[in-house]
């Protein structure tokens, strides 16, 4: 990664272990995609009054060759399983943006005007 990693923890009581945990989810990343340019996320917990306990928000924003992949997931109760989807679904968006650079996006084979000329042949 050519930028440090920048991590954002907000309304939540800053934990060395879920620092360590993001930057390890990152490490991931980066060792899965190494043309990963910069990455922040950010872990809050919006404010809004809910009937059910605390919903985190995790957002993650990684920028790579060509442009930026944003991740946002919301409303789930334990800051871990928001951050595991979160990285979860960052990990598919590399994947697909990683496809489109090499070229190996799916292309199918154009449909011949009269396939049931080939069973008339017979």
């Amino acid at each position: 990664m050519q930028i440090p990693l920048q991590i954002t923890i907000r309304d939540i009581d800053h934990s060395e272990a879920l620092e360590t945990h993001i930057r390890d989810k990152v490490k991931k990343l980066d060792e899965f995609f190494n043309h990963i340019m910069s990455c922040r996320v950010v872990v809050e917990v919006p404010h809004k009054h809910h009937h059910q306990g605390k919903q985190f928000n995790v957002r993650i924003d990684i920028g790579v060759p060509g442009g930026e992949i944003v991740v946002n997931r919301d409303h789930a109760e334990d800051v871990y399983v928001a951050l595991r989807d979160a990285f979860d679904a960052a990990k598919r968006k590399i994947e697909d943006h990683a496809r489109k650079i090499r070229g190996d996006t799916k292309t199918h084979e154009p449909k011949r005007q009269n396939e049931s000329d080939d069973l008339t042949a017979e």
